[in-house]
């Protein structure tokens, strides 16, 4: 039942908030984890904010509830060695708990504002991803009520509201976090503890991630699975407005907002433990440069069949008439993955002839977007849970438009919200400047624009089977550009300290140049700008000088004569030129600076093998520099904040 006489109770129109909470997603990047079981508490937590510290590092912290029925929470600004230097002389017995590391929205970062965050009488603690829309009104609303705040953030105002309700209504936790969840409007993940109840954690979200691992006599739960992916394969992925009642020795119960019990799906993890360690590499983010050519083989396997003449991708296959019939495709995404849409454009539209628009979804979602039910609305996201994106196919949805979800994370918010879709299999990506994922969209984006051709007939089956063939040695490729590593890095020391770059590049090479741009500037701080590059003389050409080296992205393409003429427009204003070229070219060889050479493929391509050097360019002048190329200032890998 609804307790109506609770006194801030703000909704009395559900399907309005609802309404709301689904068109105005904005969450807060962070890592929850939660263990109840035999094990040792604290360190399976402990290991499991590491596994998650690519979510936020802003600072972290975790609650134990002690078979003492003491509730001990510990919580240090900073990253999750900080809390472990922290908790070295405190009490960490425990047979459950919860712990977060955050990436702050509401509050800055201290040890005041980290979670978990615990309710005035200390009797509850709870940690959460998300962000609380309605905190201030609802905030007001319990000072009113003789509630006292001791941090800046919107957690604390829902951990007060929950123990407020409970003690208000004499009340069960789960009936608690239920009735506070209905007068809540945005989004969030949260797990819960209660010291006088020291056997259940109760969790819950909208629009945020949650998943709940099930193991022998001990239950997980976290917002992806890499914190208990050595500990159990069953999984269970909470969706929106579910909450998880988590009891140790009792089956898992999940309900929805309404108190109906919902139906468990329990799923298989295709994840390995080797995914999320660095395998003998400094770093996250050069382990996964270099598993290009197995994320690659991955990706393209049993979807491209017959030796390339056919292309078998099951999103087209299964939507053959909306394919057929799109009179337009209009693709949204942010960061990388925007990137990775502008060539999706080019693709489609050089294969396939129907018009393509690419659109930040970030602006999207507030255009007033004109669709209807003939538009293709494709959403492409690394890890399926990117705020402004997935608002954006909502919204598509909602106008009619079919929505195709493009995603690295299997049981994630797009590929359950869109009609259909198609994953990038390219395994967990910790590092936070994309790399590997960022080629897998690239060859998903070319598999569905040739599946769609070879659909339409709008290309000539030879022409098909000579991309697929050349598409199945791409690995093969990524694995000789890769052995240009050394010569990048020593190739680095020269420009380490530059304070400028200009990234060039026309046609396909054009979306590379801009995320050479980015990967520059997230992990070195080095200001980069990536330009079209007839575009230069039209105003950044002023920019040019000794100090300011420009990159060129210069494959052996039908525009290469016209780049030509833009590397010696470069060479004339003095400026340092390096330039990645097709092996066996000597014209820009003769110009530039330093050369690195690629194999020689099919122009729609050469994107896939180009981005290679870029990404090694970019790791090396930042180790240069000393930054932490894994965790760069002020990001985090996903970002579900608007």
């Amino acid at each position: 039942m609804r307790y109506q006489n609770t006194p801030v109770v703000l909704w009395s129109n559900w399907r309005l908030k609802t309404a709301i909470t689904k068109t105005f997603i904005s969450t807060n990047m962070c890592g929850i984890v939660g263990y109840i079981g035999n094990g040792n508490v604290y360190d399976i937590l402990i290991k499991g904010l590491h596994r998650l510290e690519y979510r936020g590092y802003d600072s972290a912290g975790i609650a134990l509830v002690g078979n003492d029925g003491n509730l001990k929470v510990y919580k240090a600004k900073g990253k999750v060695s900080n809390l472990e230097d922290y908790c070295k002389d405190k009490s960490l017995e425990a047979g459950v708990g919860i712990a977060h590391t955050r990436w702050a929205t509401h509050g800055e970062p201290s040890d005041c504002n980290a979670h978990p965050h615990y309710s005035e009488d200390g009797n509850l603690a709870l940690v959460h991803n998300g962000t609380i829309e309605n905190y201030k009104v609802l905030k007001d609303a319990l000072i009113q009520h003789g509630c006292k705040f001791h941090s800046e953030t919107d957690t604390e105002v829902l951990v007060q509201l929950i123990e407020y309700i409970k003690v208000k209504n004499n009340c069960s936790l789960v009936d608690a976090v239920r009735e506070a969840l209905n007068q809540v409007v945005g989004a969030y993940a949260i797990a819960v503890i209660e010291k006088d109840h020291p056997d259940t954690i109760v969790a819950a979200r909208q629009s945020s991630p949650l998943v709940i691992g099930i193991g022998d006599d001990e239950t997980f739960l976290a917002s992806d699975a890499t914190p208990f992916v050595e500990y159990t394969k069953d999984v269970v992925y909470l969706k929106d407005e579910e909450i998880a009642v988590i009891k140790k020795g009792e089956p898992l119960r999940i309900l929805n907002l309404d108190n109906r019990e919902s139906t468990i799906d329990v799923k298989t993890l295709e994840l390995s433990i080797s995914q999320l360690e660095k395998g003998g590499y400094p770093h996250f983010m050069l382990k996964e440069i270099f598993e290009q050519p197995i994320t690659l083989r991955d990706c393209i396997r049993g979807r491209i069949i017959e030796g390339g003449a056919k292309i078998n991708v099951n999103g087209i296959n299964d939507n053959k008439d909306i394919f057929l019939n799109a009179k337009r495709i209009v693709i949204v995404a942010c960061g990388t993955s925007w990137h990775a849409a502008l060539l999706g454009k080019y693709l489609i539209q050089d294969m396939c002839r129907i018009p393509v628009e690419v659109e930040y979804a970030s602006e999207f979602r507030y255009s007033n977007p004109v669709l209807d039910d003939r538009d293709v609305v494709i959403a492409i996201s690394q890890s399926g849970e990117t705020a402004d994106t997935l608002a954006a196919a909502m919204i598509a949805k909602r106008m009619g438009a079919f929505v195709f979800g493009i995603s690295n994370s299997v049981g994630s918010s797009i590929p359950r919200e869109t009609d259909s879709g198609t994953y990038i299999h390219v395994g967990p990506e910790i590092g936070v400047a994309s790399t590997k994922a960022f080629t897998g969209q690239v060859m998903v984006l070319t598999l569905l624009a040739l599946g769609i051709a070879q659909l339409k007939g709008t290309m000539p089956q030879e022409k098909i089977a000579e991309i697929g063939e050349e598409v199945l040695r791409i690995p093969d490729y990524v694995e000789k550009v890769l052995k240009l590593n050394d010569e990048i890095e020593h190739l680095s020391l020269i420009y380490t300290y530059a304070r400028n770059f200009l990234y060039l590049g026309r046609g396909y090479s054009y979306p590379v140049a801009l995320e050479g741009a980015l990967k520059l500037k997230e992990i070195s701080y080095i200001h980069a700008e990536g330009y079209p590059a007839a575009e230069m003389k039209h105003g950044p050409i002023a920019l040019i000088d000794a100090e300011m080296p420009s990159v060129i992205i210069a494959p052996n393409d039908h525009l290469y004569e016209k780049i030509v003429s833009n590397v010696q427009q470069v060479k004339a204003r003095g400026g340092s030129i390096i330039a990645i070229v097709t092996e066996g070219d000597t014209e820009i060889k003769n110009i530039a600076d330093h050369v690195l050479e690629v194999p020689a493929m099919p122009e729609c391509l050469t994107p896939i093998i180009t981005s290679i050097p870029l990404q090694l360019l970019s790791y090396y002048i930042a180790i240069n520099k000393g930054k932490n190329v894994d965790m760069p200032r002020n990001l985090a890998k996903s970002v579900t904040v608007e």
